[in-house]
């Protein structure tokens, strides 16, 4: 399984959200400019999630989008299901429209990809974009020890 540049970039500017959470809306401009994404491809994912609930646009001048909820009550997963699809490695794990087969009562091997599946989804899931936020912070903090000046 691998996702597209849909999840990776609609991820990064959840992100991006969420690194400026209560600072008001955040023109996509801008995200599209620090995130290194296309504006007009950027417009195609917000709308997504837009769509879902996961951010909420703000009309006018000053108007952008903001996170239709805190950081740490949105998950990766949140973000990559609404992108991406339900996370399945194979049709007949698929918890959204599974494609049974004609051994799916005695196949072995869709019990590995019912666990791949739902490993997946339980990383997925244990991580908020709250928690990336943290985690960018430590980054950021580790890096500051490493500055040379001449």
């Amino acid at each position: 399984m691998k996702l597209s540049t849909k999840g990776e970039y609609g991820l990064r500017a959840m992100f991006d959200l969420a690194l400026r959470y209560g600072e008001g809306p955040i023109s996509l401009k801008s995200i599209a400019e620090r995130q290194d994404i296309s504006d007009h491809y950027l417009e195609q994912l917000i709308s997504g999630l837009r769509k879902a609930g996961l951010v909420k646009s703000i009309r006018g001048a000053q108007g952008g989008y903001i996170l239709g909820r805190e950081p740490a009550e949105i998950t990766v997963g949140d973000v990559i299901r609404v992108l991406e699809g339900p996370i399945a490695p194979m049709d007949c794990v698929n918890e959204e429209e599974p494609d049974l087969c004609c051994r799916a009562e005695t196949c072995i091997t869709r019990g590995i990809w019912e666990k791949v599946r739902d490993s997946i989804n339980d990383v997925l899931d244990s991580i908020t974009l709250e928690d990336m936020v943290q985690e960018a912070a430590k980054v950021n903090q580790s890096n500051d020890y490493y500055m040379y000046y001449i």
